[in-house]
């Protein structure tokens, strides 16, 4: 049997934290290992891409990388695994993450990132849960589960609201 596969979230500084650990705390929930470091795309790139490059041997299945203003890392990774990378731009002061977002979508061709949005670290852990899913029918039960349960939640808003609207 095969050990389950880790998720790496990779922040460009310890000031994305706050939005990352967003990302920690759903892959948590979802009893998915997950590591967390520091690195920098331009400030360490050669451990940036000696981490990418081991990851998968390491027993990473996918990597969230993390970073505002130019957010060079999650391409930086890609260009060294063959593993999933999921980009989270993070907003930063200038441009509100808009420079974040437009770096991480615009990888060349044979690069590929997947790019949630703009500080979308839930959605970039629950990405991650579902590529690993795809060989993990316990993960993928839990999701489905997660996803009930969201359902339910709209639903009983919903019924709540159709019982305001009837005493209008």
């Amino acid at each position: 049997m095969s050990q389950r596969k880790k998720v790496a979230v990779i922040m460009g500084s310890d000031s994305d934290l706050p939005v990352v650990e967003k990302a920690i705390k759903q892959l948590k929930e979802l009893d998915i290992p997950v590591e967390a470091h520091v690195m920098s795309a331009h400030r360490t790139p050669a451990q940036a891409s000696t981490f990418a490059g081991s990851a998968k041997e390491n027993g990473f299945g996918v990597i969230i990388a993390a970073a505002g203003k130019a957010a060079h890392l999650a391409g930086v990774l890609a260009a060294h695994t063959t593993l999933p990378v999921i980009g989270i731009p993070i907003k930063s002061s200038t441009l509100d993450g808009l420079d974040a977002l437009l770096a991480t979508v615009q990888m060349p061709g044979g690069i590929p990132v997947a790019t949630v949005a703009i500080d979308g670290a839930q959605n970039a852990a629950l990405l991650a849960a579902q590529i690993l899913a795809v060989s993990d029918d316990q993960l993928a039960g839990r999701l489905a589960a997660m996803k009930q349960n969201m359902t339910e939640g709209v639903l009983q808003k919903d019924a709540a609201l159709q019982a305001k609207v009837a005493e209008l």
